[in-house]
């Protein structure tokens, strides 16, 4: 077995719940094979689209060194996080997605995803403003693209009875 199996299966989410949540959120903390082999895990925005994740990054730095020397990632994403103080607990709601890392190098890809990902954070632009944006950026843009080979999501028992 390759991945583990959820030790509390009644807190699972279904694929359909755990799609909509990768749909939804904005940010969550992409963790890597860092510098040394310490867990390099770093808070970025992202995009999903037909079972992959987009990310935006620079061309050089701790994050893009450590793809290049690691292609395996995990993705995590917390849609709710309610602390209830009198029950000492939070009822939370989180995803966590595993697997290969790229750099997009082809131009036409690369394009394609920041596309995605402007679509997803200013849906309100014209192209036109679209373009302009990926334009002046894309000298510095590195686009990365993880395959997800697995995916969880769970929820507190609280929320799944409700």
């Amino acid at each position: 077995m390759l991945f583990r199996e959820m030790r509390r299966k009644k807190q699972a989410l279904s694929q359909r719940e755990i799609a909509d949540i990768l749909h939804r959120g904005t940010s969550g903390v992409l963790a890597l094979l860092g510098d040394n082999d310490y867990p390099y895990a770093v808070p970025v925005s992202y995009v999903y689209d037909d079972g992959k994740i987009y990310f935006h990054s620079a061309k050089s730095g701790h994050k893009i060194d450590a793809v290049r020397n690691h292609a395996k990632a995990s993705f995590c994403i917390i849609d709710k996080d309610m602390i209830v103080p009198e029950e000492y607990t939070t009822y939370f709601r989180s995803v966590i997605a595993f697997g290969q890392i790229r750099i997009i190098e082809n131009e036409h890809e690369k394009r394609a995803a920041i596309e995605k990902l402007a679509i997803k954070y200013a849906p309100e632009d014209s192209a036109a403003g679209r373009d302009n944006a990926i334009n002046r950026e894309w000298k510095p843009l590195c686009m990365l693209e993880m395959t997800i080979d697995h995916v969880t999501g769970k929820e507190a028992i609280e929320l799944s009875n409700s």
